[in-house]
């Protein structure tokens, strides 16, 4: 199946992305519109730091298991999501790219390494489920940014 991206422009440095997102629990804040349940296992943060969560998308629920395997300060974080039962394998990168005028370019994709039959069967109405419900990941993260931020300097 052919990978989805979801991007953001927030006006938060590179190294202020990262430091946010280099933690597990943070990403219950913006994704909790889909992702729930979440249960912590390992670092609170970096390589090894993991999530099971239940994923609601497209009328069905599934358990997912989230595991950061690569990190790479302040540029790029590398999620394994393992769900139905084993049967689905994915990746999902965070890019943080500098920007011009400052601030950061905040993209996130999703590629399916092992997919079910159905979400292979389904694949347009699969994909076009998770970017709208990645789109919305992104503007909950810029939101969820500019508190984050916020509340540190205060």
């Amino acid at each position: 199946m052919k990978s989805v991206t979801v991007s953001i422009d927030v006006p938060q440095t590179p190294e202020q992305v990262y430091d946010f997102l280099d933690v597990m629990a943070h990403h219950e804040r913006f994704t909790n519109h889909y992702l729930t349940d979440w249960r912590y296992s390992g670092p609170s943060r970096g390589i090894g730091s993991c999530a099971m969560v239940t994923a609601a998308l497209g009328g069905t629920k599934t358990d997912v298991t989230i595991e950061v395997v690569e990190a790479e300060a302040p540029r790029r974080i590398v999620e394994r999501n393992v769900s139905a039962a084993g049967r689905r394998l994915a990746n999902g990168v965070y890019t943080i790219e500098p920007l011009a005028a400052g601030g950061s370019r905040v993209s996130f994709t999703y590629t399916w390494t092992r997919a079910p039959l159905a979400d292979r069967l389904l694949a347009p109405a699969v994909r076009a489920t998770m970017r709208r419900a990645n789109r919305t990941v992104m503007r909950r993260l810029a939101a969820e940014l500019a508190r984050h931020v916020s509340a540190a300097g205060a």
